[in-house]
């Protein structure tokens, strides 16, 4: 079994490049929070990792929501008087309005007009929107063609289904030394975008593969979900097992050129918070660290009031902060695989920093003990850093109290993790330092 402190130090040989091509893999399926997309998408990310799929039935209740109608859809299309498509589905599953009720009619461009949604500021960019929970329908088109159609006589097709049938998602769980859980979750229904969220699906992939193979001090509950609903849909089912998870992060958007950001969770100031910032306060890139609102991810479903779980968002450019937000423009090119490796490794230092975060006891906390006759105060090889060992060893002793973890006297010394680790390490193999059960 391999450490998480060796898959920290080791990145996987091409480890961008495969996410990446799970991100191209995936590009083409058109998904929505029900339907046989979202499924295929599961099954091809099970052929890397053990998910168990589960359905849960249209109509079941799930707290104050209820399981929607499956949706499924075959072909879509605006053809004008002369057989031409001027819209068509096959070209981009963007162009049809998630969720769109069948349609099959003649009409005016009058008529047509209020179903067709454009971006004017974008006029090159096909929008993404949907229609989930109210029965409707619509098409999406670049501006640039909408100013081009003709008053004319449309035929209007959407070849889809919205019947009884199930809700679907993807769970792993990985057993660990501890019955407590970090849970690992993304979501999996949007459609041809690639930073939302095919990115947040190929390093929660590249995540668990690696994790199957390592020695895990926590369980790791891994979900791949359709947004809200799905969370929602997970919590109403887990309700008692939901209290298991001491640490969690949403993935969203990881894919992009921008900086990392983190949302805090709902508590603001939980183990996973002060992971993720000294994680990135040692890595020295720029980032930003936001606070928790009810708004956004499905870190609102795990952070409501019921459960308040210790779950954040961990993403890069925040979500309707880039002008390719919910368009054809967050497209392939708009991801990049150093993008992705990058989140993954940051993650990855996350996942190291919880595990390694223990609490300890000085065993000889009256006065400064001598370390020089235990070997650890001087260095015969005059390393240029060890003034920071000698410091981040004093730092140790003087909070190991039984009161505060290693990650309190990172951030309380502004040390770097690692080296306050190495630190206790060092003490308590030389009997200074008791580890807290």
């Amino acid at each position: 079994m391999t450490s998480l402190e060796e898959l920290c130090t080791h990145l996987p040989k091409q480890i961008g490049a495969d996410m990446m091509a799970l991100v191209e893999e995936l590009y083409p399926i058109c998904r929505s929070i029900t339907g046989e997309g979202l499924r295929a998408t599961l099954q091809i990310v099970r052929r890397t990792i053990p998910l168990v799929i589960h359905e849960v039935p249209s109509g079941t209740a799930v707290f104050d929501w209820t399981v929607p109608k499956e949706w499924n859809i075959r072909d879509a299309y605006v053809a004008n008087s002369r057989g031409e498509k001027v819209v068509d589905f096959r070209r981009s599953n963007l162009h049809v309005v998630n969720y769109s009720v069948p349609v099959r009619a003649r009409m005016t461009l009058a008529e047509l007009r209020p179903h067709l949604h454009t971006l004017p500021d974008r006029p090159d960019w096909i929008p993404y929107r949907t229609t989930y929970y109210d029965q409707s329908w619509g098409f999406c088109l670049r501006h640039r063609d909408f100013l081009a159609l003709k008053d004319d006589q449309y035929e209007v097709v959407i070849d889809s289904s919205l019947e009884d049938g199930h809700l679907t998602y993807g769970e792993l769980h990985l057993p660990g030394q501890q019955e407590d859980e970090i849970l690992l979750t993304t979501h999996v229904c949007h459609p041809s975008m690639c930073n939302d969220n095919l990115s947040g699906i190929a390093v929660l992939t590249s995540l668990a593969n690696a994790l199957l193979g390592a020695q895990r001090r926590y369980s790791y509950r891994i979900l791949f979900i359709p947004g809200t609903i799905g969370s929602i849909t997970w919590l109403a089912r887990n309700r008692q097992g939901a209290s298991r998870i001491r640490h969690g992060l949403v993935l969203a958007g990881v894919g992009d050129r921008g900086a990392i950001s983190y949302k805090r969770s709902r508590r603001g100031d939980a183990e996973i918070d002060r992971a993720v910032m000294q994680v990135l306060r040692d890595s020295g890139a720029q980032h930003r660290i936001l606070d928790f609102s009810p708004y956004g991810y499905d870190e609102r479903q795990f952070c409501s009031p019921g459960f308040d779980l210790p779950v954040g968002r961990f993403s890069r450019s925040e979500y309707g902060t880039y002008p390719e937000y919910h368009s054809s423009a967050d497209d392939l090119e708009f991801v990049a695989a150093a993008s992705l490796e990058d989140s993954y490794a940051n993650l990855m230092r996350v996942l190291f920093v919880l595990e390694s975060n223990e609490t300890f006891t000085n065993q000889n906390p009256w006065c400064e003990p001598q370390l020089g006759k235990r070997g650890l105060y001087d260095n015969p090889q005059q390393r240029a850093d060890w003034g920071q060992i000698r410091l981040a060893l004093l730092w140790v002793l003087n909070l190991s109290d039984g009161k505060h973890s290693l990650l309190d006297i990172a951030a309380r010394s502004q040390a770097g993790f690692g080296a306050i680790l190495g630190a206790a390490r060092a003490l308590e193999a030389a009997g200074l330092l008791r580890r807290q059960l």
